[in-house]
């Protein structure tokens, strides 16, 4: 009886074996793997996170808040097969203070792409907005708000399903190189908080008498718990990439807003939320770099006003691939085990 046994799991460990061969060697056929290189690259970036109000039975009623928020610059490395930045502020000129003011931004953000699935945590902190109205084309209406003080914190996860022919990451953080033009369903989880407080309604009375009810509050939080599904897509010619994604589904927020003169309320809204994910760029065995730009929104409405709060990424980066040697050699699971064969 024990000989049968171990001739079973001898049979089934063959076969799963051959069928790992058989995916890989598959993959191999559309997706082109660095195992013995790192990487490094310089980068530039801009990191945001802005809020819309707007009328819910007419979009021309609009007005939005940017906050003034400089770019950064430094360099990124893929080592131990684990992606990083680290960037430093690029200070504003004075004359961009003084027509859009200064805003404080603290901005935390990790990035976990795999070849299946990838995990976003992020927490932005950004105090300071100047007034874009867009019922009159767009004009700088001041004064500027720095006493708006704004906090976005949550996790965004998403699996990838034909990982063994389409690879995301080999636009965004180039640790692989797609070779043929291949697409693939996505599905997309998020659970965020936003929290927004000023010292007086966002819109002054003049403002408000284009909108309906609702359009008076000062303070805002939400909590939204969402699945989207979506679709991504690598166009390939030769060496070079154009990436495009999409994802956008149903969600659900928990709103707790408070009216200028003082009145709290609770209500529950089933909305929507989006993310979209473009990059291009030039993709060789050595040599890399491209653009890519990433947006997330969350759309809820209470009483008779749309809310909605975006956080986006914009990058440009160059870099080359050098070979391993020594310590360079070992990979993030031989601290973390539980990253093997993701």
């Amino acid at each position: 009886m024990i000989r049968w046994v171990l001739l079973v799991a001898i049979i089934v460990r063959a076969n799963m074996a051959s069928a790992q061969q058989t995916v890989d060697s598959l993959r191999a056929f559309y997706i082109q793997e660095f195992p013995n290189d790192f990487f490094i690259w310089p980068v530039l970036k801009h990191r945001s996170l802005s809020f819309e109000v707007s009328d819910r039975d007419d979009g021309k009623q609009s007005v939005s808040f940017r906050p003034n928020s400089t770019a950064s610059a430094g360099f990124g490395f893929y080592i131990f097969e684990i992606g990083f930045e680290v960037t430093f502020a690029i200070p504003l000129n004075e004359q961009q203070k003084q027509i859009f003011g200064e805003s404080k931004t603290r901005d935390l953000q990790i990035n976990v792409l795999t070849k299946s699935w990838g995990l976003d945590l992020y927490h932005q902190k950004y105090s300071g907005f100047y007034k874009n109205d867009l019922r009159v084309g767009g004009i700088i209406d001041g004064p500027n708000r720095p006493d708006i003080d704004t906090r976005n914190f949550g996790i965004s996860g998403f699996y990838v399903f034909n990982n063994k022919k389409f690879s995301l990451r080999s636009s965004y953080n180039y640790a692989e190189r797609q070779l043929k033009s291949k697409g693939s369903f996505i599905a997309y989880g998020t659970i965020n908080s936003f929290k927004l407080g000023a010292d007086s309604a966002l819109l002054s009375a003049t403002v408000r008498a284009g909108f309906d009810e609702g359009s008076d509050f000062e303070d805002i939080r939400c909590t939204t718990l969402s699945i989207a599904p979506g679709y991504s897509y690598n166009f390939i010619l030769k060496k070079f990439f154009v990436n495009g994604t999409l994802t956008i589904g149903p969600a659900h927020h928990w709103v707790y807003y408070q009216q200028e003169n003082g009145n709290e309320h609770y209500d529950v809204s089933f909305n929507a939320t989006s993310t979209i994910r473009l990059a291009a760029g030039y993709n060789s065995d050595r040599v890399f770099g491209g653009i890519g730009y990433v947006i997330q929104s969350r759309l809820l409405t209470f009483e008779d006003i749309r809310f909605e709060n975006a956080s986006s990424t914009f990058k440009i980066l160059v870099g080359y691939r050098f070979k391993e040697k020594g310590l360079l050699t070992k990979r993030a699971w031989d601290f973390i085990p539980f990253l093997k064969g993701s």
